[in-house]
């Protein structure tokens, strides 16, 4: 009874881990397909690898903020996110700090007046939600989401 009970626990994990839906959207976010994949489901970014950060391109970064033209790559992460800022009027971000989803400061890095970069390791964090908080000279602060796989 034992083995039938287990052989029915691990069938039934199986094949709803098999399932999948999976759905596309539009430039505006509209939902515009949705896919029911039963077996052999792989997912879109998968097999896609993640460039260095010496072989980025302008096109490769996502925008942040158009007026202050703050862009990074990428979004979701498994080891590093690349900021990089172009400020107008000569204001500097003065540093960056990196939430938890629960609010609890992760890490933290100051002193990013000299700089246009930054490059965050999120390596050894778990999964999950994380926020990204710029300030700036003005008292400014803009966030933003990162997922890291």
């Amino acid at each position: 009874m034992k083995k039938i009970l287990i052989l029915l626990i691990l069938l039934t994990y199986s094949f709803c881990n098999a399932q999948k839906i999976s759905f596309d959207y539009d430039a505006a976010g509209n939902q515009i397909q949705r896919n029911w994949c039963i077996t052999g489901c792989h997912s879109k970014t998968s097999n896609e690898i993640p460039k260095e950060i010496a072989d980025l391109k302008p096109e490769d970064l996502q925008k942040f903020f158009p007026e202050d033209e703050i862009s990074y790559y990428p979004n979701p992460i498994k080891e590093q996110l690349y900021i990089k800022w172009e400020l107008i009027n000569d204001n500097k971000v003065t540093s960056l700090e990196m939430y938890s989803l629960n609010g609890q400061l992760v890490k933290s890095y100051t002193k990013l007046e000299n700089t246009n970069n930054q490059t965050v390791t999120f390596g050894t964090y778990p999964s999950g939600i994380y926020t990204l908080l710029l300030l700036y000279t003005n008292g400014e602060q803009k966030s933003i989401k990162i997922i890291k796989e």
